[in-house]
C-alpha cells in the first residue's frame, strides 16, 4: 500500500522551511537520479550535486545553501540526511501486525502476553516469559523460559532468545539473530577442555537494533549487557559478558571477545577484531578491518593493518615487511658505527 502525504504536512512535521506547493502530494522517496514525479529525494553528500538540476523528484530536501541554485520545490534543512531518516518511516511497507496469538503457536500457561501483542505461527514462548503491549514476536521465534521483552519490540521471524534474556523497549531484533546462547567457556585440564557453565544472562537497552544473524552470547557469571541506542549489523559476534555503551554503533562481521568493555558514542567499522578483557573509552572509532589487540584510553580514530594497492605493489611491499627485522640489527649496527667514529673524531679535535 503506498502512502500520499501533502508536502506541506511533511514540512510541518519536519519544522522544515517550505518552498513550493503546500498541497503537492508525495507517494514516496528515492534518489535524485531516480526520483519521479511524486517522489522526494535529499541531497546529503556534495558528490551527488550534479545530478540535482536534472533531477525529476517532486521535492528535493536541502540545506539553504543548495537551495539557492535549485528552481524546483525544496524542504530546507538542517540536515537533509536526517530529515529522510525521520520521514522515511511513513513510507515504510513493512506489514504491519495484528494484535493476538497464532492458533499454532506454543505458548506457557504462565507466560504473560499484553493483549496488543503480536505472537505470529509456531512461535514458542516458553515458561515465566513476559511479552509486553505492543511487542510483534515474528512467525518461528523462541522466546525462552523468563525473557522479557519490552513495550514495542519486534522479533522477525526466527529469533531465537535463550532463557533469561531481558530486552528494554523499542527493540528490534532481524531474523536469524540469537540472544542469550551459552558463552564459549572451558577450563583446560591436562588437554582436555572442561566446559564452564555460563549462568549469566542477557541484558539489552531501550532503542537496540540487532541485525540478521547477530549472536549475543549470555554471561559467563553476571550479564552481557548493551546499551541504550545500540545499533548492531548482521552477523556480529558479541562474546560473555561483554559491556557495549549507550548509543554506539557496529558494522557487519565485527567480533568483540570475552569481558571486553566498549564505551558510549563509539563507532565499530566492519570486520573489526576485538580481543578479551580489554577497555575502550568513550567516542572511539575503529575503522575496518581493524584488529584492536589493547585498550584505547583516549578518543580518537584507529586503524590497523595496510589498505589495499595493485597485487604487485603488495607483494614488493609484503616482502621487505618480512626484512624490517633485519633491517632494523643492520640499522642498529650501522647506528654504532658512526657513533664511535664521530666520538674517535671529536676526541682528536679536542687534543
Amino acid at each position: 500500500m503506498t502512502a500520499t502525504i501533502k508536502l506541506g504536512q511533511l514540512a510541518e512535521f519536519l519544522g522544515a522551511t517550505l518552498r513550493g506547493a503546500a498541497d503537492k502530494e508525495i507517494t514516496g522517496l528515492a534518489t535524485l537520479q531516480e526520483a519521479g514525479p511524486a517522489q522526494l529525494s535529499f541531497l546529503a553528500n556534495p558528490q551527488y550535486r550534479r545530478f540535482l538540476a536534472d533531477s525529476h523528484a517532486a521535492a528535493v530536501l536541502l540545506k539553504p545553501a543548495d537551495a539557492e541554485s535549485f528552481a524546483g520545490d525544496a524542504l530546507l534543512v538542517a540536515d537533509p540526511y536526517l530529515a529522510y531518516a525521520k520521514i522515511s518511516h511513513f513510507f515504510d511497507p513493512k506489514p504491519k501486525a495484528l494484535p493476538g496469538v497464532h492458533p499454532s503457536a506454543v505458548v506457557a500457561a504462565d507466560a504473560q502476553v499484553d493483549a496488543t501483542a503480536s505472537v505470529g505461527a509456531f512461535a514458542v514462548i516458553e515458561s515465566g516469559a513476559c511479552i509486553a503491549a505492543g511487542v510483534t514476536v515474528g512467525a518461528h521465534c523462541f522466546i525462552g523460559a523468563r525473557c522479557e521483552i519490552g513495550e514495542g519490540g519486534w522479533l522477525a521471524p526466527r529469533v531465537t532468545l535463550y532463557h533469561d534474556v531481558r530486552i528494554g523497549k523499542r527493540v528490534v531484533i532481524q531474523s536469524g539473530a540469537v540472544l542469550g546462547g551459552e558463552g564459549f567457556g572451558f577450563a583446560n585440564e591436562k588437554g582436555i577442555w572442561q566446559k564452564i557453565a555460563q549462568i549469566g544472562g542477557v541484558l539489552i537497552g531501550d532503542d537496540v537494533e540487532i541485525g540478521v544473524n547477530t549472536a549475543v552470547d549470555r554471561g559467563a557469571l553476571a550479564d552481557t549487557l548493551i546499551g541504550n541506542g545500540v545499533k548492531l549489523d548482521n552477523q556480529i559476534q558479541i562474546a560473555h559478558n561483554v559491556q557495549v555503551g549507550d548509543h554506539t554503533a557496529m558494522a557487519a562481521c565485527v567480533g568483540i571477545s570475552g569481558s571486553t568493555k566498549i564505551g558510549k558514542h563509539c563507532t565499530i567499522a566492519g570486520g573489526v577484531g576485538m580481543v578479551g578483557h580489554i577497555e575502550v573509552c568513550d567516542g572511539v572509532f575503529v575503522t575496518g578491518m581493524t584488529m584492536v589487540t589493547r585498550s584505547i584510553t583516549e578518543r580518537g580514530a584507529y586503524s590497523s593493518g595496510t589498505a589495499m594497492q595493485p597485487a604487485a605493489e603488495w607483494r614488493k611491499s609484503a616482502a621487505r615487511i618480512r626484512q624490517l627485522d633485519d633491517m632494523a640489527r643492520r640499522l642498529q649496527q650501522l647506528e654504532k658505527v658512526v657513533e664511535a667514529v664521530t666520538s674517535g673524531g671529536n676526541e682528536s679535535s679536542d687534543g
